[in-house]
């Protein structure tokens, strides 16, 4: 599959886009999005995004911020074949911050694959990550805030290789990919191809616990 990493905001962005499975974008190319604008005819963000989709045959996917009766979320929208398909929000917000929790994890078919989808703070919870593998999640595609230390791709790194899926995370000025064999690449263009090969592997895990109390105890 190929991944396609644009910075550039919708007003500089060129309709047609190089060959690609996933296009993804940051934060800052939607800025904030109100539903009622968009609902009303207004505004078009969602619209852009879908028709973007649908011209160049691919899946779409950037972060927003969304608002909605005096609620502002952390969200990032999902675009596919010229429909916008969802809108998945940000599960954990953390004092002080201005936002309102999601409730849904964000598990979508793309383009034949399975991808599971996060936003901001979500990168920090690796229950996230073990759910979207419980899914059979082919990709992890996390929009996150601009990075300044080591500790996101760190992060996305040891999930790709605990989890056995590949993790993009898409931030202001940079995107890191980490493949579930422990490599990790970056690059800060404007524009970046990441093309990966999705692999299922297993293996089996036996462990013993305490408790779970039966009539015939088995012999160890």
């Amino acid at each position: 599959m190929k991944i396609l990493y644009l910075s550039s905001p919708w007003a500089d962005l060129a309709r047609a886009l190089p060959e690609c499975d996933f296009a993804v974008f940051p934060f800052s190319a939607l800025g904030e999005v109100d539903y009622e604008s968009e609902l009303s005819g207004k505004s078009e963000k969602f619209g852009e995004m879908a028709r973007l989709s649908g011209i160049n045959r691919c899946a779409v996917l950037c972060g927003c911020s969304t608002f909605s009766r005096g609620l502002r979320r952390k969200s990032v929208a999902v675009a596919e074949n010229g429909r916008l398909i969802g809108i998945t929000d940000m599960l954990n917000v953390l004092d002080g911050e201005p936002y309102k929790s999601g409730a849904n994890l964000g598990v979508y078919k793309l383009m034949g694959y399975t991808v599971g989808v996060c936003a901001g703070n979500d990168l920090y919870f690796p229950e996230i990550f073990s759910a979207f593998s419980a899914c059979g999640c082919n990709l992890v595609l996390v929009c996150g805030d601009c990075v300044t230390d080591n500790i996101p791709p760190l992060l996305i790194r040891s999930y790709a290789f605990l989890y056995g899926a590949p993790v993009v995370l898409c931030s202001e000025k940079r995107v890191y990919l980490a493949d579930i064999d422990g490599t990790l690449a970056s690059t800060n263009r404007p524009l970046g191809i990441f093309e990966v090969t999705p692999r299922n592997s297993y293996r089996v895990v036996t462990s013993r616990r305490k408790g779970l109390m039966c009539s015939e105890q088995p012999d160890f």
